[in-house]
């Protein structure tokens, strides 16, 4: 079996006995054990000089990572990445800002990356690359000769091409992602704004076998919806044993209704809005005071930027208000906190709640909504109330569907969400497990590296016979391995 090389902006081995890393981690991890592979990208850390990529060799991974100059980290990661693509992926062209010293510091360390990593391939392995932070990357492997099958997979989404027009380069940009041999999107709806561009934009060619031309290079594109573990969340949740004395206290032995939300600090998650809901739960439908607890978990990121320094800010602002205006002596509307917890703790949470509330003003798919339900008792399950701005809502259309820019109408969903009778969210719950179990992280996982290996071996073909009519020189082992 050919070896699988996950390259990824952040690589985080899982240690024994801490939380897991996340999606995209467990997601792989499953892959390279059983195959044998590679684990490749940053490692987190700034240093004064780029020095050799650093191997650490456990469960038959090598995880291979390397630090990032000053330079670069500001160039590439904060700079580009995540000061331009990422507000403009995510319809805030408002929070956007474009550098060319930036952009061409992001082309740079693709680059570089792809040079660290070309000595230790195989001719055989299965490249799959991961998110926006390297949409250069394939272009930069094959400069350098590297003839492997590349996937891409964007977990965030593809934003409509009236936005995406709005980076300067963009053209340059989306041409570097079509030398990747499949790309892979979250929902429809992103595949469909890509397919917009390349075939409106630059005239690229939807081909008859569903494949796209576009610049040069014929590649495919597909929907790969990213799921979850539910059995392993379920045995999580279970074993968390506090339930909900984390979480609650009770009013004359009545234990407060608990609506919970798990976010990363950003301004994409929809959180000020989230508040100013609540807020509006508790003017418009006074007898849940004194019943209910709004929880929200929001751990900092990327701190040492200013937008979300200010979400910081607006967030204490907003929760101070509302606890000032309708707390008493004995109840606290919300309880803000602004740190993080293992995984097996936020389960725990999850099941013991009676509402999630996952409300982002635009994400890729959002793992929190499926883990919320896949956390929950069959028996006495809480209800999932979804942005239909989240990637999960095109799956999990089961929850209480909501606008995050019409606050009454989420205030209204919550209302109906605390009230709602025990066999219809019983109801709710058993139709999206269906569909959480059926769309688990394994057959995200599967489908993709099978589309991989299905397409790309006859377009590697393709291009090396034609560069061999060239007259260029070609390894006659990738051949073979072909």
């Amino acid at each position: 079996m050919s070896r699988l090389v996950v390259v990824s902006n952040r690589v985080a081995p899982i240690e024994e006995g801490k939380a897991t890393a996340g999606g995209l981690a467990v997601g792989v991890l499953d892959a390279l054990r059983k195959s044998g592979g590679i684990w490749f990208g940053w490692n987190g850390e700034t240093v004064k000089e780029n020095g050799p990529a650093k191997t650490q060799t456990k469960d038959n991974i090598d995880y291979v990572t390397f630090g990032l100059t000053k330079r670069d980290y500001d160039h590439y990661y904060r700079g580009f990445s995540n000061a331009t693509l990422w507000p403009i992926f995510h319809y805030r062209i408002d929070l956007a800002r474009y550098n060319r010293e930036e952009y061409d510091g992001y082309r740079r360390v693709n680059m570089a990356m792809a040079e660290r990593l070309k000595p230790l391939l195989k001719t055989d392995d299965i490249i799959w690359v991961h998110d926006y932070h390297l949409i250069p990357f394939a272009e930069a492997c094959r400069m350098l000769g590297i003839r492997n099958r590349i996937g891409f997979f964007l977990h965030i989404p593809f934003p409509a091409p009236e936005i995406l027009t709005a980076i300067p380069p963009h053209n340059e940009l989306l041409k570097t992602l079509c030398f990747y041999d499949l790309i892979g999107f979250q929902t429809d709806t992103d595949q469909l704004a890509f397919q917009d561009y390349i075939t409106r934009e630059v005239r690229g060619v939807l081909e008859k076998d569903g494949s796209l031309t576009a610049y040069g290079h014929n590649f495919r594109v597909g929907v790969y919806p990213i799921g979850v573990m539910p059995d392993v969340i379920q045995k999580q949740a279970e074993s968390y044993r506090t339930r909900r004395q984390f979480i609650s206290r009770s009013i004359e032995g009545v234990p407060y209704k608990t609506i919970v939300s798990v976010d990363r600090l950003d301004y994409s998650k929809g959180l000020v809005e989230r508040f100013q809901a609540f807020e509006k739960l508790l003017e418009h439908f006074p007898e849940h005071h004194r019943a209910v607890q709004f929880v929200q978990i929001a751990p900092s990121s990327r701190a040492d930027v200013v937008s979300y320094q200010n979400i910081r800010r607006q967030l204490e602002s907003h929760a101070g208000h509302i606890n000032g205006h309708f707390s008493e002596l004995d109840w606290t509307p919300i309880r803000y906190l602004n740190k993080s917890y293992d995984r097996r703790t936020v389960m725990g949470l999850f099941r013991s709640s009676d509402v999630g509330l996952v409300t982002p003003l635009r994400d890729g798919m959002n793992l929190v909504a499926k883990e919320y339900v896949a956390a929950q008792d069959p028996e006495n399950p809480g209800v999932l109330v979804l942005s239909r701005f989240a990637g999960a809502a095109r799956e999990l259309n089961s929850a209480l569907i909501v606008n995050p820019y019409d606050h009454v109408g989420m205030a209204e969903a919550l209302d109906r969400a605390l009230r709602m009778p025990l066999e219809e969210r019983k109801s709710r719950y058993e139709d999206m497990m269906r569909v959480i179990r059926k769309a688990d992280l394994a057959s995200w996982r599967d489908n993709f590296l099978r589309d991989l290996r299905a397409f790309s071996s006859k377009a590697l073909v393709q291009s090396i016979e034609t560069k061999d009519a060239a007259g260029e020189e070609v390894d006659s082992k990738q051949k073979v391995a072909l």
